[in-house]
């Protein structure tokens, strides 16, 4: 069976897409920081079918990191890394001269520095695959100017550039960097806790484009998840 690590898995579109791949198969290893949230999801996609490995712990501490993929060779190996936990470095977000130093540091430490510790801890397993894949959850906020999105879009941005660098130095694993769009998320709420977010998206309306990716395998590359729902009947391959 293949094998995924996703982070941020205990809810919104890492669970989501954590459901639809044991539906298609897949073995997972699930992190979260929320213990209790965690479990929960993984007793929910264990009943799926799948071999299940719930990993608590934060993807900042390298030995968390470690475990994970540890977690994963003891499942026989790794094919999927989703780097989908994220920081906002400021809940609710504020203007850049109100941004604590620190909170950026925590939104490029959580989606930079600790993505980049997962995707080297992990290459060996990915390079071994023969299909090895890593998906960078990335945001519209990493290319478009957005009001209080600075400290968060900066961090995208770089998560962006990282993925875009990794696709040169390892032609023999897929990386995409995959923007989905607007959805009705925790880290969403938390960001922007005044707006009304029930005309947004559930993170499952999504989760077919990454299937796709996985599906067609396209080249390297960043992707938005919309462009990819709207244009399903054209083959990634001839855009």
């Amino acid at each position: 069976m293949p094998v995924a690590i996703i982070t941020g898995a205990s809810k919104g579109l890492g669970r989501a897409l954590g459901a639809a791949l044991t539906e298609r198969g897949w073995d997972l290893v699930l992190d979260a920081r929320t213990a209790d949230a965690l479990k929960e999801s993984a007793r929910e996609l264990t009943g799926r079918g799948a071999r299940v490995e719930a990993v608590a712990g934060d993807v900042t501490e390298a030995g968390h990191r470690a475990a994970l993929v540890a977690a994963a060779r003891d499942l026989g190996g790794l094919d999927l890394l989703v780097n989908n936990a994220s920081a906002l470095g400021a809940e609710p977000l504020v203007r850049l001269d109100e941004l604590a130093l620190d909170g950026l540091r925590q939104a490029l430490e959580t989606n930079v520095v600790a993505a980049l510790g997962l995707i080297r801890e992990a290459l060996p397993l990915l390079r071994a695959s023969g299909a090895g894949t890593v998906i960078d959850v990335s945001s519209d906020a990493a290319v478009e100017a957005y009001e209080t999105w600075g400290g968060y879009g900066a961090s995208k941005a770089a998560l962006d550039q990282l993925s875009a660098v990794l696709a040169v130095e390892e032609p023999g694993i897929r990386v995409w960097a995959v923007d989905p769009g607007d959805m009705r998320t925790g880290l969403y709420e938390a960001a922007v806790p005044d707006d009304d977010g029930s005309g947004r998206p559930d993170p499952g309306t999504v989760v077919p484009a990454f299937l796709r990716l996985l599906d067609e395998r396209p080249a390297s590359g960043r992707y938005v998840a919309a462009s990819l729902l709207d244009a399903a009947s054209v083959p990634l391959d001839a855009r």
